[in-house]
């Protein structure tokens, strides 16, 4: 057994970030969903990162991380693999703090992804198109770090990353009135539900948090039953906020810790939640930001009565 101790989200360290992030953000909000409350027979309400500045969540790693390199390190410049989201909130750091990034997407990245990356990043970012899979353009970005000294910007395995994204948690818990019996979070890489469940197991430990995963892609659900971060073989990319082959090492041990449950969740599942939340709500969410909703219908029976949250990760 190794004596060395494993990495949890201190929740000064959170604060820090959440006070680092305000200089960039404001915090988004979080709505009662009258629809959703009375299918459910319960108070649901949606925390909408979906109206993030570049519409999920991810700014807030992204930018919490950049902000914390040395002088040194911003003088090298950055880099990044990220075929949406990711490479938006890193885009928009660079652009905001003025350091010039690469970011690696791969080249089946839709145009209208790539176009929004450049935007975000004006004359800061450099997009570099690599490989037809996410993994590729990853392996692609890696080696540019070692060859031109730059720092890599991971989407979910890093402390800062891990903190910046727990900053949902803590504006969850600002902004309700009520206790809250359960957390509904999307899994991806798991960097959001680890930041987010560890903020509550320090601030509202009795509150249930309930990871959520495509079907396609549920490589946080297998992780826990073999004991240990295990790679798929395949992913099934139409979820793709959350197609994610390899969960990280640090998200893997906190979720461990944090999670009570983890829910899977059918592809077409997730698009009858998409199509409903539009005709409904006129709310408009990507597979990702659709899928701690769709959990819902699977805790039907525990949720009766009670006070829920939904994270809307991104539109």
């Amino acid at each position: 057994m190794s004596n060395e101790k494993r990495y949890f989200p201190a929740l000064n360290d959170v604060m820090a970030a959440e006070h680092t992030l305000r200089e960039l953000l404001t915090p988004t909000p979080m709505m009662h969903n009258r629809n959703l409350s009375e299918r459910y027979g319960a108070e649901v309400m949606l925390k909408r990162e979906d109206l993030q500045m570049v519409r999920s969540y991810k700014i807030r790693g992204a930018y919490n991380m950049i902000r914390s390199l040395s002088e040194e390190q911003i003088a090298r410049g950055i880099v990044c693999a990220s075929a949406g989201n990711h490479a938006q909130g890193v885009a928009l750091s660079c652009n905001r703090l003025g350091i010039a990034g690469k970011i690696f997407m791969p080249v089946t990245t839709p145009k209208q992804k790539i176009n929004q990356v450049k935007m975000f990043g004006g004359e800061f970012v450099e997009v570099v198109l690599a490989g037809d899979t996410f993994d590729q353009a990853n392996a692609a970005a890696e080696q540019a770090c070692e060859d031109e000294g730059k720092t890599f910007i991971p989407p979910f395995n890093d402390a800062k990353i891990i903190e910046g994204q727990g900053t949902v948690g803590l504006e969850i818990l600002q902004q309700s009135n009520m206790p809250i019996d359960y957390v509904f979070v999307p899994i991806g890489g798991g960097g959001l539900a680890s930041g987010v469940g560890a903020v509550f197991s320090q601030m509202s430990p009795q509150t249930k948090i309930i990871g959520v995963e495509p079907a396609g892609a549920a490589g946080m659900k297998l992780s826990f039953e073999r004991g240990e971060v295990t790679s798929l073989d395949h992913i099934e990319k139409f979820v793709d906020g959350a197609a994610v082959q390899r969960v990280g090492d640090l998200t893997f041990d906190v979720c461990r810790e944090v999670l009570d449950d983890i829910v899977v969740i059918p592809e077409g599942k997730v698009c009858t939640t998409i199509l409903e939340l539009y005709n409904f709500d006129a709310i408009v969410v990507e597979p990702a930001g659709a899928l701690s909703i769709s959990a819902l219908d699977y805790y039907r029976d525990q949720i009766k009565g009670k006070n829920v949250v939904c994270v809307v990760s991104g539109s």
